[in-house]
């Protein structure tokens, strides 16, 4: 998975609450990210979607020059989402987190020891 889209702190992760038809492609996704989300498409943001049964996610993200589309199929189990918060805004997950969530890792049960970290590294 991160041979193809790099997951780092270089990007933010927007987790899209609301089940995905996963037969939506560039522009229909763009669109739920402008109206529903708010988003800036071109921001380098990822944005991730998953659909009602949790077994297929897609994220989208702008490279610079073009949007790239990553589509994974479990073959076994479910994604496990973060608690959801309010309906109308989306998830921000750090990459650690989207990578546990695509590995299915449990969540809940991640402990993070403390760690440095410098004001502007925030997002």
């Amino acid at each position: 998975m991160s041979s193809i889209l790099h997951l780092g702190t270089h990007r933010r992760y927007l987790l899209y609450q609301k089940p995905t038809d996963m037969r939506k492609g560039f522009d229909s996704l763009c669109g739920i990210i402008t109206r529903e989300l708010h988003g800036d498409v071109l921001s380098g943001d990822c944005f991730i979607f998953i659909n009602r049964t949790r077994t297929h996610v897609k994220l989208l993200v702008w490279e610079g020059d073009g949007f790239t589309i990553v589509y994974r199929r479990l073959e076994k189990g479910a994604l496990e989402l973060p608690p959801a918060t309010r309906a109308d805004d989306g998830i921000l997950l750090t990459s650690d987190q989207l990578l546990f969530l695509l590995k299915g890792i449990q969540l809940s049960s991640v402990k993070y020891r403390p760690r440095y970290q410098h004001k502007s590294a925030l997002c």
